[in-house]
Order: C-alpha cells, then structure tokens, then sequence
C-alpha cells in the first residue's frame, strides 16, 4: 500500500462482483426498490418495510411541480441551446439552492436546534420553538421550510405527515413542525403553512439522516422531472426560445384517478 492508500464503506467492486455496503447487487435487483437503494446507500444498511415507505413517498412528493420552479426554467433554457442532456440536467441542479429546494437542510437544524434546546432546558416543544423562533426574529433570519408561493395548505405535506402516522413514524420532530406552524402565525401575524420541504426536513430528522445531505434527497427526486422537461423542451420546442417563467399552460392529461 501506498502513501496515497485510502478507504471506502460503500461499494466493493472486484471482477464479476459488485458488493453495496456488503450486498451482492446483482441479488438486490428486482428484490429491492431504488427508494430502498437510495437509503441503503446512503445509511448502510436497509429500511424497515415502514421507513422505505415513507422514504419512496419522500420522493414521490417531490418528482416534479410544474414548469415554473428555477430548477426546471434553468434546465429548459440551457436544453433550448441544444446543450447535451447531462448539462441541462447539471445546470437545473445547479439552481436548486437556499430557496428552492435547500429548505430541507435549514429546517432539519431548525427543527434539531429546537430538540436539544428542549432536551438541555427539559423544556417543552412550545416553549423551546418559541425561543428559537424569537432569537430568529431578533436576527432577522426566516425559518425555512414555510409557507409556499403557491399553495395555502400543501397537499403533499398533509400526506406525507399522515403516511408517516398511519405507518407509526411521526414522533417529536412532526410535532416541533406543527408547533413552529402554529407559533409563527403568532409571531409575524401571518400563517405561514408547512410545506413540502418543511414536512421533509421533519420526516429526515424522524428518521435520523444527517441534515448536510437532507437537499440530496429533493435534488434525487427532482431529477427525473427535470429530464421529462428537458426532454419536452427538444421535441417540443423551437430552439434558442425567449422562455416566458410565467406565461404557458398545461396541456397534459385532464386529472384522473390513481387505481
């Protein structure tokens, strides 16, 4: 070995074998789902049955949300230049930031910030979320992961917090959400509903992910819409287009139920 000798816990590759944190892939395929993947690789070692449920809902909730985000007008202008898929991709990936789609991240140490204040003061999620909310106020800071351009009671977050009741996984960072819902209004005078990204940010910290790669987990789910636009820009539009971000229509399927 080496000076430059380094180490990996994630994949074991040798000829005719690739091991993913200890597991022959080729005996995950068809037996697992990528959801269930994503968390192995990451986690190192399997869900429960309930948590790859809710993490595959995770990612469904964030597949795709219309042609205005930042993410999707970056992909589909760069793909209107007649860049190469995995730069248009790249660059809608690189839009996803602070405040789209970095919510997650902020929430997480919000809503773990507000857990060990509650835990070090043997405070309750009121009174602990109060204080925290206040200093931020104070500061000048908003709590992210609240409130949407668009929608006044985000559908996906009322799903997912249930799913992730019925499934027995909502415990005390479900609640610190709720709590800092009901606590801003107070605050600012204004509702600022949970949305997705706040519900996310809850559901990761219930499930104990490390909050420096909460964002990975709406950039994973995001790509895929990302590519379907992408894919639309070329074959629908002319090239090198002026993209209006507010003046277009859906023209797909009219709503239809899920069987």
């Amino acid at each position: 070995m080496g000076e430059l000798h380094w180490k990996t816990a994630i994949t074991d590759v040798k000829p005719n074998k690739v091991c993913l944190r200890g597991y022959p892939i080729d005996q995950l395929m068809g037996k697992i789902s990528f959801a269930q993947a994503i968390y192995l690789v990451l986690k190192g070692e399997f869900p429960s049955p309930e948590v790859g449920r809710l993490v595959d809902a995770i990612f469904v909730s964030s597949v795709d949300h219309g042609a205005s985000p930042p993410s999707v007008l970056t992909a589909r202008t760069v793909a209107s230049t007649g860049a190469e898929l995995n730069s248009a991709v790249a660059a809608g990936v690189t839009a996803i930031s602070r405040f789209h789609g970095g919510a997650i991240e902020e929430g997480m140490i919000l809503f773990l910030e507000i857990a060990r204040r509650m835990e070090e003061k043997k405070a309750s999620e009121g009174e602990a979320a109060r204080e925290v909310l206040q200093e931020m106020k104070d500061n000048g800071k908003r709590a992210s992961g609240f409130g949407h351009r668009i929608h006044t009671q985000d559908p996906r977050t009322e799903k997912l917090f249930s799913l992730a009741e019925e499934l027995g996984l909502a415990g005390k960072f479900v609640r610190i959400a709720r709590t800092v819902e009901k606590l801003l209004e107070e605050l600012i005078g204004k509702r600022l509903p949970i949305n997705v990204d706040g519900a996310i940010a809850a559901l990761l910290c219930e499930l104990d992910i490390p909050p420096d790669i909460g964002n990975a987990f709406f950039i994973i789910a995001r790509v895929p819409g990302l590519v379907a636009h992408i894919h639309e820009e070329r074959t629908r539009m002319r090239p090198m287009r002026k993209i209006d971000p507010q003046d277009f229509e859906y023209d797909g399927p009219a709503e239809r139920k899920v069987k």
